[in-house]
């Protein structure tokens, strides 16, 4: 296929292999959707850095495939770390210029194949081109409903049907879904049958996942469409890829966002990147903050964040594996919240997911807003539930006041009371900042203050006098100390 113009890159002692199939993948690990011999083509999707090379090639090398196409339209050219990891696992890697559609390698490949599989070849090449086209999954659900009668759908762990024929699937899918031991698994509703598959069951938390729901009993299936279901799947595992935010320049600019706000930027500089995100045409907004104890990856708990305020058009960021998200003012968004998550809960498996929100703010409030919606998520962490919310109205008055200052006069007060300490223990490599915080949290014990520091009293004593000194203040008067607990309370 010379006219083709595919560039052979490296794996020339491994030409002799036979191409059974060829498939388009962008998953890390695409493995569990290999039965050995396909051509893989991929858009390097899966590729954040050079580490997650060694990973992909290595799961094709097990799956024992025939050879690895990259395009270049994201890099240019294959990366080296790609190349080497190929040379590593003797697995050959082929150049595919950017003109050339992934589309034009499939078609030429499958007319080579045996002519006995004609009708299968054509139906999977047409999935391939509706994919690359953009037409998305709703396509490919139409194809299989056409041709082999079989209605599917592809919904979210917050009962949102991303995509399928018009008619809902039952209510009790999710829940089913997100409490099967395991899967796939089968429900009735009335005298129907559904069938209920993960989209990515080993990659995956089951609660951030996507499932697929067969209105048929899977367990009277022939391999062949058990074999169709895994592909299907594939299928809208990329397309979950494709529709994740973080590839976009918004999703990138949101990232930055965060980031500026955590960081405690100035105002000006969040409200100008703000407008680049496209929520600056708001007037106000609010803030969410999530966290999970165990068992969601702070990707996955980005997601789902994402997910639960679908139809709001969030900035969502993470940090510190807390995922934070900033919305247009909406009076429902409690009520959402409260209802994804009594729907998630069964599929949390021990992560227990907590949220706050924040009230409503305008621009130049968006930090108080963060504070004041992280301070609320530890409230709700610290109520030991598996899926717990608290909204601003349950916060402590000092955490309303302080998200009612313009954030450049708390920025500035808290520089003021503990820059000095903070300088000190750089310089010195002290702990002035830190015995302050648990001084104040046993409201001025001596003792237990100096058991937690694992210090003696003495040391404790020379250190808040120290501290007294370098700020000018008297932790011995209430107002003082008041001062110290907002200015940490603000860090």
């Amino acid at each position: 296929m010379t006219d083709l113009g595919l560039e052979l890159v490296t794996g020339e002692e491994e030409l002799d292999r036979f191409v059974r199939w060829v498939v388009t993948q962008d998953l890390p690990d695409p493995s569990r959707y290999l039965s050995g011999g396909e051509l893989v083509l991929t858009g390097m999707q899966w590729r954040h850095g050079p580490e997650d090379s060694d990973i992909f090639v290595a799961a094709l090398a097990r799956a024992k495939v025939a050879a690895l196409a990259t395009g270049d339209a994201r890099y240019g050219e294959p990366p080296q770390d790609v190349i080497e990891a190929c040379r590593k696992y003797r697995v050959p890697l082929f150049r595919v210029p950017e003109q050339v559609a992934f589309s034009s390698v499939t078609e030429r490949i499958t007319r080579l194949l045996s002519t006995g599989r004609a009708a299968d070849l054509t139906a999977i090449l047409d999935r391939h081109r509706q994919l690359v086209s953009g037409t998305g999954l709703g396509s490919v659900l139409e194809l299989i409903e056409r041709d082999l009668d079989m209605r599917c759908w592809v919904m979210s762990t917050t009962g949102r049907v991303v995509a399928g024929p018009p008619s809902v699937p039952p209510a009790q899918t999710v829940t089913a879904f997100l409490s099967a031991r395991r899967l796939p698994c089968v429900i009735h509703s009335g005298q129907r049958p559904y069938s209920l598959f993960a989209v990515d069951e080993f990659g995956t938390s089951r609660a951030a996942d996507w499932m697929l729901v067969f209105d048929s009993d899977c367990s009277d299936w022939p391999e062949q469409r058990r074999a169709l279901a895994g592909e299907l799947a594939a299928i809208a595992s990329l397309e979950r890829v494709r529709n994740d935010d973080r590839q976009s320049a918004e999703g990138r600019l949101a990232e930055e966002l965060i980031q500026l706000i955590v960081s405690d930027s100035k105002p000006a500089e969040i409200i100008s990147r703000l407008e680049l995100t496209g929520l600056g045409v708001a007037d106000s907004y609010i803030a969410v903050a999530a966290a999970a104890e165990d068992g969601l990856r702070p990707r996955e708990l980005r997601a789902l964040l994402r997910e639960i305020l679908d139809g709001r058009t969030p900035a969502a960021g993470v940090v510190d594996g807390e995922a934070i998200a900033l919305i247009p003012a909406d009076d429902t968004v409690l009520a959402t919240i409260g209802v994804a998550l009594d729907t998630l809960e069964p599929g949390l498996a021990g992560a227990h997911l907590s949220i706050g929100v924040s009230g409503i703010v305008d621009g130049e409030g968006l930090r108080g807003a963060v504070e004041e919606a992280r301070y609320a998520r530890r409230m709700a962490a610290g109520r030991g539930k598996a899926a717990a919310l608290v909204g601003h109205d349950e916060l402590a008055t000092h955490m309303m006041l302080l998200s009612s200052v313009p954030d450049e006069v708390r920025r500035m007060f808290r520089l003021r009371l503990m820059d000095p300490l903070s300088s000190y223990d750089q310089d010195n490599g002290a702990d002035l900042v830190h015995t302050l915080q648990v001084f104040l949290q046993t409201n001025g014990s001596w003792t237990r203050s100096a058991e937690l520091l694992h210090v003696h009293v003495n040391t404790l004593r020379y250190r808040i006098a120290r501290i007294e000194e370098l700020t000018g203040r008297d932790l011995s008067r209430l107002e003082d100390r008041v001062d110290f607990f907002l200015a940490l309370a603000l860090g």
